[in-house]
């Protein structure tokens, strides 16, 4: 019978195959040599002399002093690596976890004392392979397998498992114990020989008690917390709520089942302005601190509920806000048997960090007594909570030269002064948004605040100064259209009459005649004078437009051209970036493309070094527009076209007088100041939008907005075919060979001519009679219906001017239409035709000759009207 080994013997290795000494061999064979060398002597003693016998001793005596040597060497080598292997298996005999050599096969090669008491072996013989303890139980066998499969592909690991029974005799053997194998591989020196595996196994069955008497307690917390008389959450830096009790949860009438961490923020449980107070709790950097604050959370069903919060905040080192942690407690409404100034006192918290209005109470020398939410929110970036609480003046929320007037208004305040004006002032650090403050004395001070002089209320006007701005630049657009409107309809009856007598006097001159270069300069300096009219006109929006439906991307390629003519010679380069799939929009082509060409040019002049002119359409829906906060624009789907320069910018002073008729930064000669004033004009009357973003030194964008234009299938269908038959009769006419004939413009109807201006009257009268018409002149409405009486309606055509004293145009066509329903009609005007239709009946049939007109234009609308059905 083996006799046990005692707990001292467990100090030195169970199982230490891996020991041999170099030095003993070599002083084996030492001895060896040295015992044959005396025996050599002793027998041939007598043959000294003899050469051969010298020379096999010596040989042995060269062998002898080698093998000493090499012994000595080698014994000097050994000394340290005998100390090294000394400390290495001392380290792990003494190592508390079981530790196991063994080779690719598992055949074990070191076990420590730790392994042979941890598996119950009391001597080498004893100590059994992992395979052969663990492989016995499912849960270690797969263990095992895992870690001898990772080693095999170069992989460390480790598992834990659970076993029914102790490997070996434990402290106590009843009961499962927990166990964790770890598996590494050994490299040898150098790597030679084959890698080695080292196995370490221990019983952490304590440990995984503890673990679970720790998570145990945990839940047990966690348990309590969820169904504590108080709600909780904790949030993140944020402000996203990653946990949320069952208390508050069931107060605020949430599904908890359904909560995602994360998934909601503090914003979406507190009402009205408690967000403000909520985060006016700042820690210093590195700190926490912790407030209370009463406000309103809010339910799911949209009511408040009156809480009490515990906020406690932690900040970051650099002063950034971190985590949160938040006990709720509800405060419910005092009923008839408590305490009335309680439940008083909770309302009126409530109603006070609940208004719209910022509230900020102040002592005679302006210092901030108490604030409501919404004033903490409005200026955030200027005063804090923690300011408040330290005495912070009122005027630091005032633009420094308006503080003067806060100062008098709180004396009078101080003073028990009544009807105390408002003060609008601007933020300090943001001179965009304006506020108004109200200062009102206090007149019962309370006994809580025994220095409290003024009540301030502050309102923020920034969206209602915006809206007065814009309307002043509205009306004063107005007007500045209506008199150009008007100069341009008096400017224009003066370039009729001119136009019209210079074609009366060309006809009568040949071109070899000294007056004729003459008449051809005026006729041209008539005509120069006529755009400038129209772009007058397009400004106030008078213009004559002849709207068609239009994709912008043809548009756009059709003008690049042009554009790219226009930046020849500079250092501006063009790039067009074309929107997919345009809705069309319907406006003038040709008056929208006098839009897109100003545009290019005044971004041209812009780059004076150079640049690049960007081009750029897209589709724009509803909620995009609602996007760029334009408050005049409806939110309806648009096309947009932007035309942006990297060029020098506009001041921001000038910016709401660029599109004034006749303003101008470009120097005398260079430029009338009427093409932004056209631009501005023409988009107005497409039904569209301009808007100009600019700054100094980088660059101005323009973005034009038109509506989107429906087609009515039914529309498209028919003018598709008009066009077709159109392109066909063309087609043949080609086919068939025949010459264009010159336009035939005589006639012999007989016209009323209706014109309250004599020179164009007279000018009109002259050019239609040489071409044959009969011409009958009036001076107005009234004059034209007795001349038909006299001729007994006798008239194949009547000519009138729209605007004219005692009758106009439009009232005269409805008595004539009266009495002659069937009597051809034209309008002469300088201003739109739908300026003046919208006044006539829908069914009423007219021509229309735009002014300033020359005498072959007359001719022409006259011929086509009395041609026509």
């Amino acid at each position: 019978m083996t006799t046990p080994r005692q707990a001292d013997d467990y100090n030195a290795p169970i199982v230490d195959r891996g020991g041999r000494s170099g030095t003993a061999v070599r002083i084996i064979l030492l001895a060896l040599v040295l015992v044959a060398a005396a025996a050599a002597f002793v027998y041939f003693k007598d043959s000294l002399e003899n050469e051969m016998v010298l020379g096999v001793l010596g040989v042995l005596a060269m062998v002898g002093i080698f093998f000493l040597v090499s012994s000595v060497i080698g014994f000097i080598e050994v000394m340290p690596q005998r100390q090294s292997d000394s400390l290495a298996r001392s380290f792990l005999n003494s190592h508390p976890d079981g530790s196991l050599i063994t080779d690719e096969k598992g055949r074990i090669i070191y076990a420590n004392a730790a392994y042979g008491k941890l598996t119950g072996a009391r001597k080498p013989t004893e100590v059994q392979t992992l395979e052969a303890l663990l492989s016995r139980h499912r849960e270690s066998n797969e263990a095992l397998y895992r870690l001898s499969n990772g080693l095999r592909e170069g992989r460390e690991g480790q598992e834990e498992f659970r076993l029914l029974r102790a490997l070996g005799p434990a402290t106590n053997n009843s009961g499962a114990h927990w166990y964790r194998l770890k598996a590494r591989t050994l490299r040898t020196e150098e790597g030679a020989g084959k890698p080695l595996h080292i196995w370490q196994i221990s019983d952490i069955s304590a440990e995984r008690d503890d673990q679970e008497r720790f998570f145990k307690e945990l839940q047990n917390a966690i348990d309590y917390l969820d169904h504590a008389p108080a709600g909780f959450f904790s949030a993140g830096r944020k402000g996203e709520i990653f946990y949320l009790n069952a208390t508050l949860a069931e107060w605020l009438g949430l599904d908890l089942t359904k909560f995602v961490p994360g998934s909601m923020t503090i914003g979406d449980l507190v009402a009205g302005g408690g967000l403000a107070l909520i985060q006016s709790v700042q820690a210093e950097p590195g700190l926490k601190k912790t407030d209370t604050l009463d406000l309103d959370l809010k339910k799911a069903n949209g009511q408040s509920l009156p809480v009490q919060l515990i906020h406690s905040v932690t900040s970051m080192r650099d002063g950034a806000p971190g985590e949160s942690r938040t006990i709720v407690l509800r405060r419910q409404p005092g009923t008839e048997n408590e305490q009335s100034a309680s439940a008083a006192a909770m309302r009126f918290t409530r109603f006070f960090n609940n208004t719209p209005m910022a509230i900020a109470s102040v002592d005679g020398d302006g210092r901030i007594l108490r604030t409501n939410a919404p004033f903490l929110k409005l200026f955030s970036g200027i005063v804090s909570r923690d300011d408040v609480e330290n005495g912070a003046a009122l005027e630091v929320i005032l633009q420094e030269t308006d503080r003067q007037r806060l100062k008098d208004a709180l004396a009078a305040a101080k003073d028990r002064q009544g009807d105390i004006p408002p003060i609008d002032s601007r933020m300090p650090s943001d001179e965009a948004r304006h506020f108004r403050f109200y200062v009102n004395a206090v007149i019962d001070q309370s006994d809580e605040a025994p220095e409290e002089a003024a009540i301030v209320y502050a309102v923020e006007m920034t969206e209602q100064k915006a809206l007065e701005a814009q309307m002043a630049q509205t009306q004063k657009m107005n007007a500045v259209g209506t008199l150009a409107g008007g100069i341009a309809h008096d400017f224009n009856n003066v370039l009729t009459a001119i136009l019209l007598s210079s074609d009366h006097l060309l006809l009568q001159a040949r071109p070899s005649d000294a007056s004729f270069a003459d008449l051809m300069e005026i006729k041209r300096n008539a005509n120069r004078a006529a755009v400038l009219v129209r772009q007058l006109l397009a400004f106030s929006r008078k213009q004559t437009m002849r709207p068609t439906v239009l994709n912008l991307t043809d548009v756009v390629g059709d003008l690049r051209m042009l554009v790219d003519r226009l930046l020849s010679g500079t250092n501006v380069k063009l790039d067009v970036e074309y929107g997919r799939d345009l809705w069309p929009v319907k406006t003038d082509l040709s008056q929208f493309e006098q839009v897109l060409i100003n545009l290019c040019v005044n971004a041209r002049d812009a780059m004076p070094e150079g640049g690049k002119l960007t081009l750029r359409t897209r589709n724009v829906t509803a909620a995009e527009v609602a996007g760029f906060n334009y408050s005049y624009m409806p939110h309806e789907d648009m096309v947009l076209i932007e035309v942006a320069d990297t060029g020098t910018g506009i001041a921001p002073d000038i910016m709401d007088k660029i599109f004034e008729p006749f303003f101008t930064t470009k120097e005398v000669g260079k430029g009338t100041g009427l093409g932004l004033a056209m631009v501005y004009g023409i988009v107005k009357q497409s039904g569209g939008y301009i808007q100009p973003e600019s700054e100094v030194g980088k660059g101005t964008t323009f973005r034009v907005f038109l509506p989107r234009h429906v087609v009515d299938p039914a529309v498209a269908a028919e003018a598709d075919a008009i066009a077709a038959a159109e392109a066909g009769a063309a087609a043949q006419k080609s086919a068939a060979g025949q010459p264009e004939q010159p336009e035939d413009l005589t006639g012999n109807a007989v016209i009323l001519l209706v014109e309250d201006e004599e020179a164009v009257r007279r000018g009109g009268k002259r050019m239609l009679e040489t071409r044959g018409y009969t011409v009958h002149e009036a001076g107005s409405g009234v004059e034209a219906l007795d001349i038909l009486e006299e001729l007994d309606g006798k008239v194949d055509i009547v000519v009138s001017d729209v605007v004219m004293p005692e009758m106009d145009g439009p009232s005269l066509l409805r008595e004539l239409r009266k009495k002659y329903p069937d009597m051809k009609f034209i309008f002469v005007s300088g201003y739109a035709e739908d300026a003046f239709a919208r006044n006539l009946p829908p069914d009423a049939k007219f021509g229309f000759l735009p002014k300033p007109f020359s005498l072959k234009q007359l001719a022409v609308v006259v011929k086509e009207t009395l041609e026509g059905e």
